[in-house]
């Protein structure tokens, strides 16, 4: 099968899919996108070409966009693929697409750098609060002057606005964190 096979085929089952996920007939989802019964089931079986005014209609009466009915299937919008940053010795999974409700963004990190003198040059400050629970091993939370040991199956919560560094503690640490937009900015893509 081709790619454009392959995406034809997705597109006529997503239609399909949805139409049975809503408990309509044929006839029912056909009257909603101004087709005839007879042409909406050549397009869900294969034996009619779809042309983009139909998809159109399609997705506007199925309540979806476009670009989902028609978005291509590949692994990467199922599997999660680690970013390396050897720089700051961390590596993350981001665990959401995009932003979540409220601009939250859920990561995994690996954090393998650990604390070097005060870590006070390394210190961040931005508006918000920042959460993480620790998943394997010990991490030191540095917040402004004080060091605190946060370890396996412990979370913390703290202001942002206090200078603030998260670094491993006797080795590499895995933690789970949620960050608002400011959070993911500082903490995901820091400034090189």
């Amino acid at each position: 099968m081709t790619q454009e096979s392959d995406l034809d085929s997705t597109v006529r089952m997503r239609i399909r899919s949805l139409r049975q996920a809503r408990g309509w007939s044929l006839d029912s989802l056909a009257e909603r996108a101004f087709l005839s019964p007879s042409t909406l089931s050549r397009i869900e079986t294969g034996h009619r070409r779809i042309s983009l005014d139909q998809l159109t209609s399609l997705a506007r009466a199925l309540g979806v966009s476009l670009d989902q009915l028609v978005e291509t299937v590949t692994d990467d919008d199922v599997v999660i693929r680690p970013q390396r940053d050897d720089h700051r010795g961390v590596t993350t999974w981001l665990l959401n697409r995009g932003s979540g409700p409220g601009g939250i963004t859920v990561a995994r990190m690996r954090i393998t750098e650990e604390v070097k003198g005060k870590g006070a040059d390394q210190l961040g400050v931005h508006p918000g609060t920042d959460w993480f629970t620790v998943l394997s091993g010990t991490v030191t939370l540095i917040l402004g002057e004080r060091a605190i040991r946060v370890e396996t199956g412990q979370a913390a919560e703290f202001s942002t606005m206090v200078p603030h560094a998260i670094k491993a503690h006797g080795g590499p640490a895995e933690i789970l964190c949620i960050l608002d937009h400011d959070g993911r900015r500082t903490h995901l893509h820091p400034p090189m």
